[in-house]
């Protein structure tokens, strides 16, 4: 008897700790354009830890201002979060829409790392930090370099630790307009994940396999439960044609993407994971179609989440 409560006991913690949160998420900007207030980037961090990485950085400041409204920070001044939070920056690729919160607010930034693979960070220091679109805050590029920033190139494929945080990435190239690249970073924390995509195209659009290849890659951790969510972009409804996609997701394309990677799962683990859409372009109706869209054709059951401006996701 004592024996069986034992066993009991033990499964009843595991199954306890799989369910346990790991990561919160605070999305400081939810748009893929259209509004310059609330574009594209997610702070991210452990649970119980203060020191986060922001997952691309269209929108900071703004973001941070309606996160501290909705009692997310202990401060009272975004420029302090900015300053004493973020540890540094995970940039998937170059457009606008996603590093301009970061050279905007670089003059009162303090000291930290922009993570990139070479072919994004050498846009940022090429065509941004070039002097003469803005100051060089970086250590690389044009002289003179303030090297506030350090800029940390990714191996593909390759772990490594996201300096004064308790966490680890690793980068995945994405195709965004077949050949340019985009990234999606994977997290880990503990033995924990968290998967974020930049732009991308679908794989059949973009004539690629570079979903596929990180379909594979992330399998294992959604049947052990240990991937505690995706974030991944929707920036049309399924009306937009395919010559116009310009290397995004539709409803249609991203179940079609989520069916690949649920076939290299077991059953019924893929609706597990929470799916975070990002980068909705706010055009017309576009927003109300798309949560219709990806409602209406849901064969996986998968859970979607529509990020809000400065409200915390917990995972």
């Amino acid at each position: 008897m004592i024996k069986q409560f034992f066993s009991l006991a033990i499964i009843l913690s595991t199954a306890i700790c799989s369910a346990q949160n790991s990561f919160k998420v605070i999305p400081l900007g939810i748009y893929g354009g259209g509004d310059e207030s609330n574009l594209s980037s997610y702070m991210a961090a452990p649970v119980h830890s203060d020191n986060y990485i922001t997952l691309d950085a269209g929108t900071i400041r703004s973001g941070i201002e309606k996160a501290i409204e909705k009692g997310n920070f202990k401060q009272n001044s975004a420029l302090q979060v900015i300053q004493q939070n973020i540890k540094g920056y995970l940039i998937s690729h170059a457009h606008l829409d996603h590093v301009s919160g970061l050279i905007i607010n670089s003059p009162d930034d303090t000291k930290k790392s922009v993570y990139t693979l070479p072919s994004v960070g050498n846009i940022i220091t090429d065509k941004y930090f070039s002097w003469q679109s803005w100051a060089n805050f970086t250590d690389t590029g044009e002289t003179p370099r303030l090297g506030k920033y350090k800029m940390i190139s990714l191996e593909e494929n390759r772990e490594i630790p996201l300096t004064d945080t308790e966490m680890y990435v690793t980068a995945f190239p994405l195709s965004h307009v077949n050949p340019y690249q985009s990234t999606a970073f994977l997290l880990r924390y503990n033995d924990d994940y968290l998967l974020y995509l930049g732009d991308t195209g679908s794989d059949r659009i973009e004539k690629s396999n570079k979903l596929e290849k990180l379909w594979k890659q992330v399998a294992p951790y959604v049947n052990k439960q240990k991937l505690k969510g995706i974030l991944i972009e929707v920036s049309f409804p399924n009306e937009q044609p395919d010559k116009s996609l310009f290397g995004h997701l539709t409803p249609a394309l991203l179940e079609n993407e989520l069916n690949i990677l649920n076939g290299f799962c077991q059953p019924g683990k893929l609706k597990n994971v929470p799916v975070i859409i990002t980068h909705l372009k706010p055009v017309d109706d576009n927003i109300e179609k798309i949560k219709k869209q990806l409602k209406e054709k849901n064969t996986l059951g998968i859970r979607y989440i529509f990020p809000v401006q400065g409200e915390k996701i917990t995972l």
